[in-house]
């Protein structure tokens, strides 16, 4: 026959205790150590984290949103000559900080040429003014269409500056995980990094299918016709490509519980001082005050 089971008493220096007190402590200890993470993961990580070479590269991707959006509102905004040149001077000063000053220039000049000449032919020989400076057959050359022309091109060099730093500057991954870090939807994060990674991605594509069907005897180099006929076979492999890139990524998101609820933990975060912050607020104060004396009038 079974005994009854006896109480035991309490071991000395434990009375009070909280049940299953040692068993917490012992787990949150565990936890702690468990943080620390070994060489191998945190050369993962940093791995994961964007190259920075230069000061600006390591600014917040919002700050340097803001710069180009304030810089390309502003060239408008401001209008004339004297506001986009200066515009144009603070992003030059801070292409040679970034280390990015050639490269800039040429993109943007490339970038610039083709919608200049549109605009020197429309804006030169089809708006009307008093001071014609020569004459090509039934069109005239003005001093007001010449002086249009010159302001409409200093706001779009302007414009290509202010979007050319950016872009060279910031990885797309670091502004979306910021914006997440914000309060972004993970959805949105995605699409957005989709979509901007989407350009590159595809002409990578193309260029490699290219190569490709190039090596099989396709003929891509030759007359009009021939680069028409091997159009076909470019164009489809490169959507097809996509497609199913897309559906690679997406079930391999899911598979990781992308669309799983709450709030994430990002393994890295790009710095946000207090002066970026502060640099962020002054620099938009400025473009709405700008906006508003030019509603106005007053600019």
């Amino acid at each position: 026959m079974a005994q009854p089971a006896r109480h035991r008493p309490v071991p000395p220096g434990r009375t009070g205790g909280r049940l299953g007190g040692g068993v917490t402590r012992e787990w949150s200890a565990r936890l702690v150590r468990a943080d620390d993470l070994d060489p191998d993961d945190a050369a993962r990580i940093a791995r994961l984290v964007p190259a920075t070479p230069s000061p600006y590269h390591r600014l917040n991707p919002l700050t340097k949103a803001v710069i180009a959006t304030v810089g390309s509102l502003g060239a408008f905004v401001l209008g004339g000559y004297l506001g986009p040149t200066a515009i144009i001077a603070v992003m030059l000063v801070l292409a040679v900080r970034g280390g990015v000053l050639g490269t800039i220039v040429r993109a943007s000049l490339l970038l610039t040429l083709p919608i200049a000449i549109s605009v020197v032919l429309v804006s030169v020989f089809t708006r009307a003014g008093t001071t014609v400076l020569l004459q090509i057959g039934p069109f005239d050359a003005t001093l007001e269409g010449v002086d249009f022309a010159g302001q409409t091109l200093v706001r779009l060099f302007a414009i290509s500056l202010s979007i050319g730093l950016f872009v060279l500057t910031t990885d797309p991954r670091a502004l979306v995980f910021d914006l997440e870090r914000r309060g972004l939807s993970p959805r949105a994060a995605f699409v957005a990094v989709a979509t901007i990674e989407a350009v590159p991605t595809l002409v990578e594509r193309a260029a490699v299918i290219g190569e490709s069907q190039r090596a099989r005897g396709l003929d891509t180099e030759g007359s009009l016709r021939a680069r028409l006929r091997g159009l076909l076979p470019l164009v489809g492999p490169v959507i097809l490509g996509s497609l199913t890139d897309v559906e690679e990524r997406s079930l391999a998101l899911e598979s990781r519980a992308f669309s799983r609820p709450g709030r994430r933990h990002l393994l890295w975060s790009m710095p946000d001082e207090s002066w970026q912050r502060a640099v962020r607020w002054a620099l938009g104060a400025t473009l709405v005050l700008a906006i508003v004396a030019r509603i106005t009038g007053r600019l």
